[in-house]
């Protein structure tokens, strides 16, 4: 396990669920928390692949912090078939500043930690992470 700079540990299952959805794409989406008895980021949630972007995004819960990767099949204009592996950062408004201070301290190290992430999106509320934003990230 590696320590971050705010000292929390990333829990080894966060980055085997994080393989498991980049080179098998055997879930859509994972949800992380951070566990501050123990000091680490734990796997919270997992999406398996038939989960849609709404389902994602109603996983994430309403007043905490949550880090989160999601999986994005999209088309592109020479009609491809791709995916892009987007980073969430989900600090709403109504969690504890207690708690914002912590996942934004510990951001960057557990994203080092997931190697493969394309695109990062920071929000703070649901409109912030809303599918036309991450289609609109992908182009």
């Amino acid at each position: 396990m590696a320590n971050s700079a705010s000292g929390m540990a990333v829990n080894d299952e966060c980055k085997l669920k994080f393989l498991e959805l980049k080179t098998k794409r055997q879930f859509r989406y994972i949800v992380f928390k951070i566990e501050e008895k123990i000091q680490q980021v734990v796997v919270e949630t997992v999406g398996e692949p038939d989960k849609t972007y709404d389902d994602f995004a109603a996983s994430l819960p309403a007043n905490e912090c949550r880090y989160a990767v999601y999986d994005f099949d999209f088309i592109t204009d020479e009609n491809c078939q791709k995916s892009k592996i987007f980073f969430v950062a989900w600090s709403p408004d109504t969690s504890r500043v207690r708690s914002k201070m912590v996942y934004a301290s510990s951001k960057d190290r557990f994203k080092r930690e997931l190697d493969g992430i394309q695109v990062e999106v920071q929000a703070t509320d649901p409109s912030e992470m809303s599918l036309d934003i991450v289609k609109a990230r992908v182009f």
